[in-house]
């Protein structure tokens, strides 16, 4: 199975793991799993931090780096996903969150999110 995580998790993933559920670290942590990270995370970690946004203290930089040391594979952005967001239902407004969902139904893969907006996109988006 393919999981892409979204930025909360991935942050979690890489400092927080008390925050994730012994669920999502087994998932996670499986051998067979794939494990995805979106190019949009890194990006929104360097503009949310930039911002002095309160739940994106994280150098962008160390994120990354700690994620492809953890085995997660970083997945660009194509300008086709990119444009796929223009179909998408306006479920949720957060740019970032809808180019994950456009990704994950690219991919395909599970998208693993803490947000419940993102569910009604599809059954591969698994609210954690």
């Amino acid at each position: 199975m393919r999981i892409l995580i979204d930025t909360h998790v991935l942050l979690w993933s890489q400092g927080f793991q008390k925050r994730l559920t012994p669920t999502v670290r087994e998932l996670l942590e499986e051998p067979e799993q794939e494990v995805f990270f979106s190019v949009a995370s890194i990006w929104e970690i360097a503009i949310k931090s930039r911002l002095r946004k309160a739940d994106f203290k994280a150098d962008p930089r160390l994120v990354l780096e700690a994620a492809r040391a953890t085995g997660f594979v970083e997945l660009p952005v194509s300008s086709t996903v990119a444009s796929a967001v223009a179909d998408l239902p306006m479920h949720h407004a957060d740019p970032f969150d809808r180019l994950l969902v456009a990704q994950a139904l690219d991919l395909p893969a599970r998208l693993l999110t803490l947000d419940k907006q993102l569910a009604p996109y599809s059954e591969l988006v698994i609210v954690v």
